[in-house]
């Protein structure tokens, strides 16, 4: 009887172990890109539509300005990368968290996670939005006018592009619990820009 039930437990156990190899191996053949950007705000702005800082109305390029005088050059905005879990993977790849850094032209800048699951069917790509908020001036040491244009060129409207390239360490969820990848990863570099 012992026999038998160690069998089982022991079968189980395989099954479970082949399982979470499945789901470990379909999130490794995941692509990550950068879709867009979305949202951008400048000072409190909204940047969506603007090109350079001679399209700012007065009372905004005079807002503008009065940070860039208290060297403060606030930007957020929604960095949208994509997952695709190839067609041909038998297994939803999922998506637990993400630790990610967010560089700027090679530069690191801020830190964060994504704290939710996404599941990410074969074949099917999956929207994964990121919220960025920074201080432009905390990273780097270049001219207020300069930093205007590394921000609005985000918008992919401006006249130089901006290199976006997220580091990431994600987090799977298996049948033997969350499994975090154990070194980080480059999963997305992009120009973004004209």
């Amino acid at each position: 009887m012992k026999t038998h039930s160690v069998l089982i437990v022991t079968a189980v156990m395989v099954v479970s172990a082949c399982a979470t190899l499945q789901q470990i191996a379909a999130l490794r053949h995941v692509d990550f890109s950068i879709d867009r950007v979305s949202g951008i705000e400048l000072v409190g702005i909204n940047a969506s539509q603007v090109r350079s800082y001679s399209d700012l109305g007065l009372a905004d390029a005079a807002r503008v300005g009065a940070a860039i005088a208290r060297r403060e050059l606030p930007v957020s905005f929604r960095l949208h990368l994509t997952a695709e879990n190839p067609r041909d993977n038998s297994v939803s790849a999922r998506l637990t968290q993400m630790q990610w850094t967010l560089l700027l032209e090679d530069t690191e800048t801020i830190s964060g996670s994504i704290g939710r699951e996404y599941v990410i069917p074969p074949g099917q790509p999956v929207d994964i939005p990121l919220t960025i908020q920074l201080d432009l001036f905390e990273f780097f040491d270049r001219s207020g006018p300069e930093l205007v244009d590394l921000a609005l060129n985000l918008t992919g409207l401006g006249g130089s592009p901006t290199r976006i390239t997220i580091r990431a360490t994600p987090t799977i969820n298996t049948s033997l619990g969350p499994i975090s990848y154990p070194q980080p990863i480059t999963i997305v570099s992009r120009r973004v820009g004209r």
